[in-house]
């Protein structure tokens, strides 16, 4: 099937089929904006050449910014940190997912490939310095919900097969099950979350708190479009924007 683009309006809600956030956390953290693209008919795998060849250029791009402004200097990086902050967790200690990513770009000058789902991810965070995950529709029970964390949900690390608990009070990824799909808000994603060669359908989360973020998601939303119409021209997707607390 061709792959097509179907953009909520701003402003429409807290949530997008399959994700959305509990009252507390819209409370607490109102700087927040995100949009999601479900996608479907997936044939993951290795990332093509095509593929290898534009992610190598935009880590090249993306290296080359980092050397004339610091990681922690980035609008949408200062944010997360204070956000990070706000609910307890140390930004230096606890890095979020894109700043994490930069740094090992800064550090290494190259991020290895992983596979088609996670490259393009990876190559949406680096242009836009904003955190993008990805889920594998089938190992999530239902919905996600972003909320407060009580301490007692299961969590599983990538890499790992022991089960373990957020703090009390961290902001988690949450399916219907209750088992945690990521921890510290965009810090760690679950074992369990994470697509594989399998992966057939799955969703991207993109998140920022800066000043400009409502219209860097819908940037990122149209670049991950873009990049899967290229790279899974069989699938097709459709990207929401989330404007959860009303604004435009």
């Amino acid at each position: 099937m061709p792959t097509e683009s179907t953009p909520a309006a701003a402003g429409s809600g807290p949530d997008a089929p399959g994700f959305g956030y509990d009252a507390t956390v819209l409370e607490r953290f109102p700087t927040i904006r995100a949009g999601v693209v479900r996608v479907t008919g997936l044939s993951n795998g290795p990332s093509p050449s095509g593929l290898l060849d534009t992610y190598r250029r935009e880590q090249e791009s993306g290296a080359e910014r980092l050397r004339m402004q610091a990681i922690a200097e980035l609008p949408s990086i200062t944010a997360w940190r204070r956000v990070f902050t706000a609910f307890g967790a140390k930004p230096t200690q606890h890095r979020n997912a894109a700043e994490a990513l930069l740094r090992r770009l800064h550090k290494h000058g190259d991020i290895p490939s992983i596979g088609t789902l996670v490259d393009v991810g990876n190559l949406v965070s680096i242009r836009h310095a904003m955190p993008v995950a990805v889920f594998d529709t089938a190992k999530v029970a239902g919905s996600i919900t972003v909320r407060i964390a009580d301490g007692t949900e299961p969590f599983t690390d990538l890499g790992s097969s022991a089960s373990v608990h957020p703090e009390p009070g961290e902001v988690v990824f949450v399916d219907a099950d209750g088992v945690v799909c990521a921890r510290r808000w965009c810090w760690r994603q679950s074992a369990q979350s994470a697509t594989g060669p399998d992966t057939s359908e799955a969703f991207y989360v993109v998140e920022g708190h800066h000043d400009i973020a409502a219209a860097d998601v819908d940037r990122a939303l149209s670049l991950l479009t873009e990049m899967l119409a290229a790279h899974q021209p069989g699938a097709e997707t459709t990207a929401y924007v989330l404007s959860p607390t009303g604004a435009s």
